[in-house]
């Protein structure tokens, strides 16, 4: 038997800076990390400072000179560009260079076909790439069939490049039909969710930042958590109890990204939403990357486009054993902060009294003496609510407690 060794792909980075506010270097880090994660290797980078992205090749012609001796010096397969490219831009650079011609989001697209477990997330990933490769099928016509293996050419539905227009339209008609039996699933149970009176919290932040080693810690949930980008995808909901006995369910989201795709975020609704229709926001951030306060005002935009803006949120600064420094770090869109390391577990017991905190804010207290024969009345008291205090009486149970505005009315008084 002989086996074929897959050729890794050497590609360089190229990039646009419009304006002196525009970060290019740590875009192209961070594309460095995505390119990576995707299986290609950076073997060089190319800025180009522009009043603006030409419209036909992205770059101008004298960079795409430079660009060409580059590939042939440095033995590079292709090139990535920092931006989503139309399908003009993608076919005019390709000709230019003769070389392989990729963007952001097709590399993003890559990952998350690679990264797609659940059939929902493969729902998800097809309909982004379908998507994306219909608006090119105009501008690129026959192109389409010079792509080779690599980055780009995988997915979890599709098993040909060379599709029609009418082949995808249908295609993506049956997948949106699909993802919208999941999402009627998924409503049914958040329905179920808020008739057991249980609070949800959800977990969001930049890709990589802890999240889901944040719900293996307090859970023991037992997912996937790697040091790479898009670790995980497909959303887990594992129950906690507080301190106080109140029981709360946690649960994980897609990372977000510098760029994050339309089509994705598009593709993605169902699966982000979950942050719309929670009780409270966990904002991991990985306070030892430099970049920090860039990821996330990209975490508050994304929630922005997503409506989500009127939850409480706890903003917790992760990776505190990888921090070196006393710096000060702060956010001010968060209600409450906490540092911790969901490594560690240092500043976990600080952050579920922080949970707690924000949850009873949400509640009525009532302070109450129960006979024995509503002693019933407690339980729910117990499962749905903060009990601060049960003394039992010759006359009854006394009890101070926080509960949920819903059951108010079954337990009081």
């Amino acid at each position: 038997m002989i086996e074929l060794e897959k050729e890794t792909e050497r590609v360089i980075l190229v990039g646009v800076r419009t304006s002196d506010e525009d970060d290019i270097f740590m875009s192209l880090e961070e594309l460095k990390d995505l390119a990576e994660t995707a299986g290609a290797v950076t073997v060089g980078k190319v800025v180009q400072n522009r009043e603006q992205i030409h419209p036909g090749t992205y770059i101008g012609k004298g960079k795409i000179e430079e660009l060409k001796d580059l590939l042939w010096k440095l033995d590079a397969t292709g090139v990535i560009c920092d931006d989503e490219l139309s399908p003009v831009q993608m076919k005019n650079l390709q000709d230019e260079l003769d070389a392989k011609v990729m963007d952001r989001t097709l590399v993003i697209l890559d990952i998350f076909a690679a990264r797609a477990s659940t059939s929902e997330g493969k729902i998800q990933v097809e309909l982004a790439q379908l998507k994306y490769r219909q608006s090119r099928l105009t501008g690129f016509g026959t192109a389409m069939s010079r792509l080779g293996g690599g980055i780009g050419t995988r997915g979890p539905g599709e098993k040909k490049l060379e599709v029609d227009r009418r082949l995808i339209k249908s295609r993506i008609a049956q997948l949106n039909r699909e993802l919208r039996d999941v999402g009627r699933h998924r409503e049914i149970t958040r329905q179920s969710r808020s008739r057991n009176h249980i609070p949800v919290a959800a977990i969001v932040g930049y890709t990589n930042a802890g999240k889901s080693t944040l719900l293996n810690t307090l859970t023991g949930a037992d997912i996937l958590a790697e040091d790479k980008l898009f670790a995980t995808l497909d959303p887990t909901t594992r129950e906690r109890k507080l301190p106080g006995g109140q029981e709360i369910l946690l649960t994980d989201t897609v990372g977000f990204i510098h760029k994050l795709p339309h089509h994705l975020i598009e593709a993605f609704k169902s699966t982000l939403e979950e942050a719309k229709y929670a009780d409270l926001i966990l904002h991991v951030a990985d306070a030892s990357n430099p970049r920090m306060d860039e990821q996330m005002y990209t975490v508050y935009e994304t929630l922005k486009s997503l409506e989500v803006g009127d939850k409480p949120v706890i903003t917790v600064f992760n990776k505190q054993d990888k921090v070196e420094d006393d710096k000060v770090i702060r956010d001010f869109h968060a209600d409450y902060t906490v540092k911790i390391s969901a490594k560690t577990g240092e500043g976990i017991p600080e952050l579920l009294k922080t949970i707690e905190a924000v949850l009873r804010n949400q509640k009525v207290f009532i302070e109450h003496l129960y006979s024995y024969q509503e002693a019933g009345k407690i339980q729910v008291i117990r499962k749905y609510g903060e009990l601060q205090e049960e003394d039992y009486r010759e006359d009854g149970i006394f009890v101070r407690a926080y509960v949920p505005a819903e059951i108010y009315s079954r337990v009081y008084p």
